[in-house]
This record gives structure tokens, C-alpha cells and sequence, in this order.
């Protein structure tokens, strides 16, 4: 194997085990330079994580109703994750729902307890992610779960690239990843974030489109509230733009 092929591969797995419980090679280490670079496969690893619970939908809906094989979709892909977008989605909203300042909204962000905003944001996103897989016929919700959960990590790039990282001194999980996001990356997790959902045709490009304007949204919010991005807010990113891009598969297909 060739010293470029070893080394996209390093980073590949590296992003698969940042954003998954799925254990990993020694080899494939965590060094902050390849972190940065990592970010170009985190649509990729949407792509496994949204295979994984499409599969589990497939297998479980032989046996169950369709409503319980997406509900056991959902448990599936957030024991993968280890509910690490859930979490941030949580302390993202409470931090923006209950702070004046931006100061405040970044000191409860770090609050590891859940108040009323996240709990809320949180169950919210849920029933709106359960009520449209369960609305979709069962050849698109395979293929939109795939689709979402790589389109809704290009969108936590696209903030990435978009914003500057606002905490200084700061030990989190999204610290090795405040570099600036290279045109190489982008161009890369831009394109595994699309393609996927052409699959869909005509509803995944609404899809895409409900996706964008929610992120960037998003983007405007948390540039005009922190002046940048936290790990929280990547989190919050992802969730956002995956029931966005459902909602917009929902409304084509109707």
C-alpha cells in the first residue's frame, strides 16, 4: 500500500472511530493533523452509520412493524454514535435557549446536565425523525437514512468551514478539529454528502435543498449569537440537518 493510500485510510478510521464506538487499529492513532484532515470522511462515516441503521430496519421489519423497525433504526445508529449528536443537540439548545450572552449560552453549553430547552429540542427531533422514516415507502426510507445521515455531516463540514471555533483553552472532543477546513476537504465531504442522495432522484434534491437552508440558518444563529461554533453546535449541526433533509424527502414523495 502505497504511503498516500495508508494515510487517507488513517484518516478515514480515524473519523470512524472519533465519531463511533467501533474500536480501531493501534495504528490508526489520534494525532491533531490528522484529525483536521479527517474531516473530509465525516460524510463517509454518516454513510456507515446510516447503512447500519437502514440494515437493522431491513432485517427487524421481517418480523415487526414497520413503525418498530424504524424506532429500533433509531436505537441502533445512536448506540453507534454513542448519542454523541443527541448529546450535543441537547446542550447546544439549552446553551442558546436559556443564555443572554454569549458568554452565558457558552457556560451552560458546558453544563453536563439537561435542562428544558435540550430536553425539549431533543424529543422534538426524535418524533420528527420517526414520523417521516415511518412516512416514507420502505425503498426511500432505506435509501433516505443512508442519504441523511451523510448529507447532515457535510453540514456540520459546511460549519466547520464557514465559522471559527469560539472556545480558547478549551479540552473537548471538537478541539482537535478548529483548524480551518482545506478546499481539498470540503471538495471531498461535499461530494459524499451529495451524491448518495441522487438516489432519490427527485426528492432527495429537496432533500439536499431543506438540508442547506437549514444549515445555513443554523450558521447565520450561531454566527449572530457566539460568533462561531462548538463541538455542541457540530452535534446540533448533524441532528438539524438530517430530520431537514427528511422532511424534505417526506414532502417530494407526497
Amino acid at each position: 500500500m502505497s504511503t498516500l493510500l495508508r494515510c487517507e485510510l488513517q484518516r478515514l478510521l480515524m473519523a470512524v472511530q472519533y465519531f463511533t464506538r467501533i474500536p480501531m487499529p493501534r495504528w490508526v492513532g489520534h494525532s491533531q493533523g490528522q484529525l483536521n484532515a479527517a474531516t473530509r470522511y465525516f460524510p463517509a462515516v454518516g454513510l456507515l452509520v446510516g447503512a447500519s441503521g437502514a440494515a437493522t430496519c431491513w432485517i427487524a421489519s421481517f418480523a415487526l412493524p414497520v413503525s418498530v423497525a424504524v424506532l429500533l433504526s433509531m436505537a441502533g445508529t445512536i448506540f453507534l454514535t454513542g448519542a454523541f449528536h443527541e448529546d450535543g443537540l441537547a446542550d447546544a439548545f439549552d446553551g442558546l435557549g436559556g443564555g443572554y450572552t454569549r458568554e452565558h449560552s457558552l457556560a451552560i453549553m458546558k453544563d453536563s446536565r439537561i435542562g428544558t430547552y435540550g430536553a425539549v429540542a431533543l424529543v422534538l427531533v426524535l418524533l420528527t425523525k420517526f414520523e417521516c422514516l415511518n412516512a416514507m415507502p420502505a425503498a426511500t426510507q432505506y435509501a433516505a437514512m443512508i442519504a441523511g445521515h451523510a448529507t447532515s455531516r457535510g453540514g456540520a463540514v459546511m460549519v466547520m468551514a464557514a465559522l471559527p471555533y469560539v472556545r480558547e483553552n478549551d479540552a473537548s472532543r471538537a478541539k482537535p478539529l478548529v483548524q480551518r477546513v482545506s478546499r481539498a476537504s470540503l471538495g471531498v465531504a461535499g461530494f459524499t454528502a451529495i451524491v448518495p442522495a441522487l438516489s432519490l432522484t427527485s426528492a432527495g434534491l429537496l432533500g439536499l435543498a431543506t438540508a442547506a437552508v437549514a444549515v445555513g440558518l443554523w450558521i447565520a444563529q450561531l454566527r449572530r449569537r457566539l460568533g462561531g461554533y462548538t463541538g455542541d453546535c457540530l452535534g446540533a449541526t448533524q441532528q438539524l440537518a438530517e430530520i431537514a433533509f427528511y422532511l424534505g424527502v417526506v414532502a417530494a414523495s407526497r
